[in-house]
């Protein structure tokens, strides 16, 4: 049986989600596709530092980052993230493929409207770069979609792209734990540092207050220069701490952003669900997870986590729904989606 070549074309050193995703799929799609792994040496990062967790899975497959190839031949590129393209104005490498695939991690236009990054910029780096016989937009969920549709319509720049109908999921293959049986008043935040992952200082202060039997903020590393950082804060710079034992530490994972960025995903709050904890969030984000993340603003956070304990069956049976719906995340679930573009077994793209 003819193995497709599947070429990922990355900037491998991105830190948190974005890697994690390409590491899962990349074990995905190694099981069908002939895999190669093309590291760009964006403007974004320094150096040639691999994040761990996708260094991890190339390790596994027998697989290294290719950073020198000047042309890259395969039936597809699969390029994630564009927006690491912001700071350059070409690619730097040349591209032949039957079909590139963009899968669009960052949110083309912000909750106000307004343009997140130079898109255009980037997009047409990779088409000024590249042969092939179409252009792909992959968008990671509804929300990443409606960005794509917003930005098109505000500048028409779309041209030669054609946006995929299925979302570009993130691969959820977790390991499920159970809840706790005993719910206390842990409060829990899990995201790399940028001044965008993180609400204003009140919103903080109210997702995570003083009566809190505790409160852990993992990559708080702009917390931790603060002089007026709250005593009742337990804080840890990014990657301080592992993951397994910062959810030991919570029983609720509480997640709001700055108003200017919405998850295009959220895979650390499907990293809490799996953890076996109850996730709270923004209505929008929560809408991915279909019911899983609990939805509500930073001024009913306690209203929820008060009622969580008074019920602790009821934690339990939204925690057991909550992993049940991550399974639409599955591996097996991607493949069966997406598998089929990458083989041409059928024609998947609008």
């Amino acid at each position: 049986m003819h193995r497709p070549h599947v070429a990922y074309v990355i900037d491998p050193r991105f830190p948190g989600g974005t890697s994690s995703a390409v590491a899962a799929e990349i074990k995905q799609v190694a099981t069908f596709a002939r895999v190669s792994v093309h590291g760009l040496e964006t403007s974004m990062f320094k150096g040639r530092d691999v994040a761990p967790q996708l260094a991890t899975a190339l390790n596994d497959l027998g697989l290294e980052v290719i950073w020198d190839n000047r042309t890259i031949s395969a039936d597809t590129v699969l390029l994630h993230n564009p927006s690491c393209l912001r700071f350059q104005d070409a690619l730097g490498v040349k591209i032949a493929a039957r079909q590139v695939i963009v899968v669009t991690h960052e949110n083309f236009v912000r909750p106000s409207g307004a343009e997140a990054f130079d898109v255009g910029l980037c997009l047409d780096q990779i088409l000024q770069s590249s042969f092939a016989l179409r252009f792909i937009l992959a968008p990671l969920s509804g929300w990443n979609r409606e960005a794509i549709k917003k930005w098109d319509g505000l500048h028409g720049h779309l041209n030669r792209w054609s946006v995929l109908d299925t979302d570009w999921f993130n691969i959820c293959d977790f390991e499920f734990k159970p809840p706790n049986t005993v719910i206390k008043d842990r409060r829990g935040r899990l995201s790399r540092p940028g001044f965008e992952k993180f609400p204003q200082d009140d919103v903080m202060r109210l997702c995570f207050p003083s009566h809190a039997e505790s409160n852990v903020i993992l990559g708080a590393d702009t917390l931790m220069l603060a002089a007026n950082r709250p005593a009742h804060w337990t804080l840890f710079p990014f990657r301080g701490l592992d993951v397994k034992s910062f959810f030991d530490m919570i029983d609720f994972m509480v997640y709001f952003t700055a108003p200017t960025l919405r998850e295009s995903f959220g895979r650390v709050l499907a990293e809490g669900i799996a953890a076996g904890k109850i996730v709270i969030s923004d209505p929008e984000t929560a809408k991915t997870f279909g019911g899983g993340v609990v939805a509500a603003s930073p001024d009913t956070v306690d209203q929820v986590v008060k009622g969580y304990i008074d019920n602790p069956k009821k934690y339990a049976a939204d925690v057991a729904a909550a992993q049940a719906g991550l399974r639409r995340f599955s591996g097996e679930e991607f493949l069966r989606q997406h598998r089929p573009l990458l083989t041409e077994e059928s024609e998947v793209a609008a």
